[in-house]
């Protein structure tokens, strides 16, 4: 499965093979996708990423995907110390699904969402119920489902866990995701809105359950940024 989404574009120098990946940005904008969730019509054909021994190393996509997203994010999946590249990769025809890659490729994906101009909106990842493993949380369809989905990367897959309706983290132009993941002293917690805008709420994945509470009321993007610093 490694790789097999992608070319591997540049690889501009040799170094150890215990480089770890210290930055990533997308490349090569293109229109080639006219969905316009985030915006605009631009979405990115490449991702760039940055190693510790200073190599930056480029991954394309087929003509036939995008990454549609507002920016790549690193976080330590697989539990080795280092990080990998969380993204959303849209396929032209069946739509979002979130990936993970490492420098040589494709780790792990979900499934696409099963058709064209349908999305999904990432809040992070950590490991959510104290076992040791990852858990990774998106909003699926946030402007037409609006499903919480968890799942868990186990073995060098991404294994669903739990799902939750009723939530939201995103509202068709806006050009940033609310919510995500945070940790008041009581262990990890997701932040999204309820399915109307009305309420900031806040989601736990322990001992196998998924369960919601409200947090307070939503009045604008700054409720869920004081909740996700802890400031609810």
């Amino acid at each position: 499965m490694r790789g097999a989404a992608l070319i591997l574009a540049a690889l501009l120098a040799s170094g150890p093979a215990a480089a770890g990946i210290v930055s990533a940005r997308y490349l090569e904008p293109t229109t080639r996708y006219a969905h316009g969730v985030l915006g605009d019509a631009i979405e990115y054909g490449a991702l760039e990423m940055e190693m510790t021994d200073g190599r930056r190393v480029t991954l394309t996509l087929p003509e036939s995907s995008v990454f549609e997203d507002i920016a790549p994010r690193l976080a330590d999946v697989d539990g080795d110390g280092a990080p990998e590249v969380i993204t959303v990769e849209s396929s032209l025809t069946r739509g979002a699904r979130l990936a993970v890659y490492g420098v040589d490729g494709l780790i792990a994906a979900t499934p696409h969402i099963g058709r064209s101009n349908r999305w999904l909106a990432p809040l992070g990842a950590a490991d959510l119920d104290g076992d040791g493993k990852i858990e990774l949380a998106y909003i699926d369809r946030p402007h037409l489902a609006r499903i919480l989905r968890i799942w868990r990367f186990d073995d060098g897959a991404l294994v669903p866990l739990a799902e939750r309706g009723g939530l939201t983290n995103h509202r068709i132009g806006e050009d940033f995701i609310s919510g995500g993941i945070r940790d008041c002293g009581t262990g990890p917690e997701i932040v999204s809105a309820d399915a109307d805008w009305r309420r900031v709420m806040i989601t736990t994945y322990r001992g196998g359950r998924i369960e919601s509470r409200a947090a307070g009321p939503f009045a604008g993007p700054e409720s869920l940024a004081d909740a996700v610093a802890c400031r609810d």
